[in-house]
């Protein structure tokens, strides 16, 4: 699944994680209901969204749910998800912007995409879903010609852009089509007066969407030849910085001009978690939890706390140098990971047993790398992970590579479980006023 709003589940509590999962599989079951089994393939997280926004100006009470069956996804469980015309809306919208992704993949020529009958074929799927789309918003009202519009004038303004274009001209497609998508939620929940706010809101998440997209593939697209706005443009790192922190700025103003019966969800998706979606693509944060992609004993900023490193290579806080040498330190000496100082002998913990006894500081063999699974017993693997959710909500091994992969449904880049306000902090200074810090948790 692709999208940038990807809410790590530790920083949800379990009311705010309910309703997420509610709009993410009824998304799902939208999908294959109106369009069969294989459009659910387009199941992403930022489609969701608009699904969000049509319950939270409608409210729980009328929300519309009901009781899926058992899914491997969910551990073969039944779940409450969400239906009706946002779910709808959702589905309408993922399946033509699923369609712009594989068309805008073709164009670069990505890939199995360089080969002319995989390209063929793969415009075929985006042609239908098209009509798809078209079909489904045509019953809601929502003219997906605007989508359409907007993904065809994306390729002359890629074949147009050259040094010096403005970031904002190449975004433009996408934020019209991401704030038509916004601005209809208001229509479908009965609040005209949102929807400029909605659009407004729409818009600068579209920018967003396609600056991260574009921020997270530079280097792959560079070792490919594929286009990128950022080589194209010659635009700097800091320049996509500065217009992703005034989208997320935008996107919480917008919000509050307008009315909501339920805005939880929403502020956490679009104002907290776009913010951590930005620092994550510019890696400007690190995972506070000492699991996979943390650094391990003896490796540079083990033990250190989130967002510890400076950005853009900046000096170290206050002035004060850093690095290896600091204050007597040796370069290979051992480091104590709670102190920062050196470790008593023995090795943590002091004496001669360390953490769990014998010699302390004896050496360290990495373990030799797991050897790939066949086909067959993969596929077996495969099975039991999907039937007990492990794919979803903790990071596995994968089935045949036995690789560590990360959780679907779980990026895992925070360090307690409520801290959707930042209570302390405040969202503009000092006030939170945005979030009615005690009851946005849900907890």
């Amino acid at each position: 699944m692709f999208g940038i709003v990807r809410p790590c589940s530790h920083r949800l509590s379990e009311g705010l994680k309910a309703e997420w999962m509610a709009h993410l599989c009824g998304l799902c079951l939208a999908l294959r209901a109106d369009h069969g089994q294989f459009a659910r393939v387009v199941t992403n997280y930022d489609g969701l969204i608009v699904s969000v926004l049509t319950d939270a100006q409608t409210g729980k009470a009328e929300a519309a749910r009901r009781t899926a069956g058992p899914c491997p996804l969910r551990g073969m469980r039944t779940a409450s998800v969400a239906k009706g015309e946002g779910a709808r809306l959702a589905a309408s919208v993922s399946l033509v912007l699923a369609s712009a992704k594989i068309r805008d993949h073709v164009a670069d020529r990505n890939g199995l995409l360089r080969r002319r009958p995989v390209a063929a074929a793969a415009r075929k799927v985006a042609a239908g879903w098209d009509r798809a789309g078209a079909r489904t918003g045509a019953t809601l009202g929502f003219d997906t010609a605007v989508l359409v519009d907007a993904v065809d004038r994306q390729v002359g303004i890629e074949d147009l852009a050259g040094p010096g274009t403005p970031l904002t001209v190449i975004t433009e497609p996408t934020e019209t089509a991401t704030a038509a998508a916004f601005a209809h939620t208001a229509v479908l929940a009965g609040r005209p007066g949102n929807a400029a706010p909605l659009a407004e809101a729409g818009r600068l998440f579209g920018r967003l969407a396609h600056l991260l997209d574009a921020v997270e593939d530079r280097a792959s697209d560079a070792a490919e030849g594929a286009w990128n706005p950022l080589t194209a443009t010659g635009a700097t790192t800091e320049e996509a910085r500065r217009l992703c922190d005034d989208a997320v700025h935008g996107i919480r103003l917008a919000l509050r001009e307008a009315e909501f019966a339920d805005s939880k969800l929403v502020h956490v998706l679009l104002v907290h978690e776009l913010r951590r979606s930005v620092d994550r693509a510019f890696g400007t944060t690190t995972c506070a939890h000492q699991g996979h992609g943390a650094p391990e004993y003896g490796q540079p900023g083990y033990g250190q706390p989130s967002g510890g490193q400076p950005p853009y290579g900046q000096p170290s806080q206050y002035g004060q140098p850093a690095g290896p040498y600091v204050q007597g330190q040796q370069l290979n000496g051992p480091q104590n990971p709670y102190a920062g100082g050196p470790v008593p002998p023995g090795g943590p913990g002091g004496g001669h047993g360390g953490f769990g006894g014998g010699e302390g500081g004896a050496p360290h063999f990495p373990h030799p790398p797991k050897q790939p699974r066949g086909f067959l017993a993969g596929c077996a693997v495969a099975i039991g992970l999907c039937c007990t959710c492990k794919v979803c909500c903790t990071v596995y091994e994968g089935p045949w590579s036995r690789k560590k992969r990360d959780a679907w449904l779980d990026c895992c880049d925070c360090c307690d479980g409520c801290d959707c306000c930042d209570c302390c902090n405040g969202c503009d200074g000092g006030s939170c006023d945005c979030c009615d810090c005690c009851s946005c948790c849900d907890c």
